[in-house]
């Protein structure tokens, strides 16, 4: 166990002002705390937080961080409070140490909660210092370094956690030998079986290509030597859990994989890196499509390289890195890189991080925060965000915008802001119109097209990439429902009153306050979504007698209008009567639910209106702009079981400018068949066409509409 002594001449060694009193009083007081607590191995605790601080060190952290990561157990596994870390450590400390303590007395009802409340609390205290994350992140490195001591049963508990969020967030932060570590131990935890292949699949290639790797290594340095480029060029080879991810992405065996071994070349500047781009592929031919620019387009943790793949003797596939070896210590420290200048001067690195690329993804995940959603939807996203490379896409003006692979114009619209997500209408990619929904790629110019007032209708939560799109659609979409439960709400109020004739009842805004709501919209909103009926409202107010004027045939007020998905009240569609523009209809007023709206006949509507005549309200279809909106209609087909009644069916439905849903084969014998189709149409009077155009076929003897 590393003593006093040796941790001080370790920080010492890149930090010449260091505070020995104070990382010799964190060390004294981190050892008693823990006292005789033991590890499962067996060993003292405290070895542990003492590991915890050397892996720090190797990251040249400051005085702070290594105290944090002495104490970083102290309040959670000892009687040690913050209030006694702030009196002896500081206030900043004790801030550091607090992120750094789960929350152990909660109640949850999964592990994914509880893993998502832990996450959200760390990520959290990280909004305010990044030094807590970095203390995390060695933290778990050093459990996951003795997970063989780990009851068998918590192993791959542990292991896929770290794998799924710890690791991921090292990359994320730039901390790239922090991440391969954890993947590794991991990957041996959770797949020991195809661990053992590939290391030993690996030393069987190693041993026949020894000579070839080197041969490499030699001419680059030489080439390079030649032209004048001062280079330190090294082989490396890919780590067994990359290797084991390829497999499964490519769906190839190991014996098919051609870029196993690969080499970096570190210079001195930038100019350097493309000079050594030029020189290297004047002596191998590259591989189209295998080329990346990193230093000209950073990735969103800040790594800067040149990746290039290049054909070399034996035919043998060379993937290649070329970076300057500033880029290299970022490349290889991430965040942790920014904590010290280059002479070795101490500088905050919850300051320094604040500038990096790295920390402005940490801020944009935060932001999920706000959302209010649950702990383990918050998990969910977390990992989305955490698991996805970038596309870089440009806003008219030139702005880079980063995004995962798959995301779409709505992703984009987001990511710009809110607001333009909230209001996005329609999208240009490339000066061309395009669907939402149409995925992008980098490279690609996106122009957002807004509409003042607009919502995104919430289908799009289901269509968009990014947990920060989610979260805001979500949000927009329960702000949408509150305005409509408000509407509803104050239309029931007013039925009641009108229902029952009662004299001088107060206003809804008296009402509220007389029963403690803030304002009226809250008890509106009440009422709409159900929490209280509206009966409930009037007796609290003291009319209990019901009023004796008889109630009206409909509802007196002015017609709901129905646009889409409806926008004066909440509106559903009936699922077991299915309508479209043009159909006869009528609404039905339902507490907590809205207006439901049925075919006119309907037997469900019709019982609801014997039950309380004043449930009917008045509704008309508004088609103005029903084009832009596509209706379900289910169709009956009885056709001749020829094989080209499918074709001749798809090819009316084209003419006819409709879209087939879905299609079912409900009965067939050797002379005909009967389809159940679910057809796409505007309105009424476009089904009408399909319907004629359908029935004009000669292999179709029948075609009309149905009920389902």
């Amino acid at each position: 166990m590393m003593r006093q002594y040796e941790l001080v001449e370790r920080v010492a060694a890149y930090n010449p002002d260091v505070d020995e009193a104070l990382l010799n009083r964190a060390y004294v007081y981190s050892m008693t705390k823990h006292g005789g607590q033991k590890r499962a191995s067996g060993d003292p605790y405290f070895s542990h937080p003492l590991e915890v601080a050397a892996i720090l060190t190797q990251m040249r952290l400051d005085d702070a961080t290594i105290v944090a990561a002495l104490l970083h157990d102290t309040i959670e596994d000892t009687d040690a409070t913050r209030a006694e870390i702030d009196h002896l450590f500081g206030p900043r400390i004790g801030k550091l140490v607090e992120g750094l303590t789960k929350i152990g007395r909660l109640a949850f009802v999964s592990q994914a909660d509880k893993q998502g409340e832990n996450l959200r609390k760390l990520l959290l205290a990280v909004a305010e210092d990044v030094r807590v994350l970095l203390v995390k992140l060695a933290d778990r490195l050093h459990n996951m370094r003795t997970i063989h001591w780990v009851p068998v049963h918590k192993r791959a508990r542990i292991a896929q956690e770290t794998m799924e969020v710890y690791a991921p967030l090292a990359g994320k932060m730039g901390i790239f030998w922090m991440r391969e570590e954890l993947e590794h131990l991991s990957f041996h935890v959770l797949h020991p079986e195809e661990a053992a292949y590939i290391e030993g699949k690996l030393a069987e290639r190693r041993a026949a290509v020894g000579s070839l790797l080197s041969g490499i290594e030699a001419e680059l340095s030489e080439r390079l030597r030649v032209n004048d480029i001062a280079a330190v060029v090294t082989g490396r080879e890919k780590k067994p859990y990359s290797i084991f991810a390829k497999m499964q992405r490519k769906s190839i065996n190991f014996e098919h994989l051609s870029d196993i071994y690969g080499f970096r070349i570190l210079v001195d500047t930038t100019a350097d890196c493309y000079a050594a781009l030029g020189v290297v592929h004047t002596i191998w031919q590259s591989v189209p499509g295998r080329f990346k620019d990193h230093i000209s387009t950073p990735k969103q943790n800040g790594y800067r390289s040149i990746h290039t793949t290049l054909v070399g003797p034996r035919k043998q596939r060379i993937e290649l890195q070329i970076r300057s070896h500033e880029m290299h210590r970022l490349a290889e420290y991430g965040i942790a890189a920014h904590a010290f200048y280059k002479d070795g001067t101490s500088r905050r690195p919850s300051e320094l991080a604040r500038d990096s690329e790295a920390y402005a993804w940490l801020r944009h995940t935060i932001e999920l925060l706000s959302d209010g959603g649950s702990s383990a939807e918050f998990l969910e996203h977390t990992k989305l965000e955490l698991f996805q490379d970038r596309v870089y896409c440009f806003t008219p003006r030139g702005k880079l915008i980063a995004l995962p692979p798959g995301a779409t114009p709505i992703d984009f619209a987001y990511q710009v802001h809110t607001d333009v997500g909230n209001t996005c209408t329609g999208c240009r990619i490339n000066g061309h119109p395009r669907p939402l929904v149409t995925p992008l790629n980098s490279g690609d110019e996106v122009e957002i097209l807004c509409k003042e007032g607009a919502q995104p209708p919430s289908a799009w939560n289901a269509l968009a990439v990014t947990g920060k799109a989610r979260a805001a659609i979500r949000r927009a979409n329960r702000e949408q429902d509150r305005r409509k439960f408000v509407r509803l709400g104050r239309q029931l109020f007013e039925n009641e009153v009108v229902r029952r004739a009662l004299p001088d009842v107060p206003s809804l805004a008296t009402s509220a306050e007389r029963l403690g709501y803030p304002e009226a919209d809250a008890l509106a909103y009440a009422i709409g979504s159900d929490a209280m009926s509206a009966t409930d409202v009037l007796r609290a107010l003291g009319y209990e007698a019901e009023g004796t004027v008889p109630p009206p045939a409909h509802h007196n007020g002015a017609p709901v209008k129905i646009r889409g998905h409806g926008d004066d009240l909440p509106i559903t569609f009936a699922p077991q009567h299915p309508t479209i523009p043009g159909d006869k209809i009528v609404g039905i007023l339902q507490p907590g639910e809205g207006v439901t709206i049925y075919p006119a006949g309907a037997s469900d509507a019709l019982d609801a209106v014997a039950a309380d005549p004043h449930c009917w309200v008045d509704v008309a279809w508004d088609l103005s702009g029903a084009a832009a909106t596509l209706y379900t209609a289910a169709v009956r087909v009885v056709a001749s079981n020829k094989p080209t009644v499918f074709a001749g069916i798809a090819e009316a439905l084209e003419a006819e400018d409709a879209d087939l849903g879905e299609l079912t084969v409900v009965t067939k014998t050797p002379d005909y068949r009967e389809l159940n189709l679910h057809i796409e149409v505007r309105d009424a009077a476009h089904l009408s066409r399909v319907l004629d155009r359908l029935r004009g076929l000669t292999t179709v003897a029948e075609a009309s509409r149905t009920s389902h």
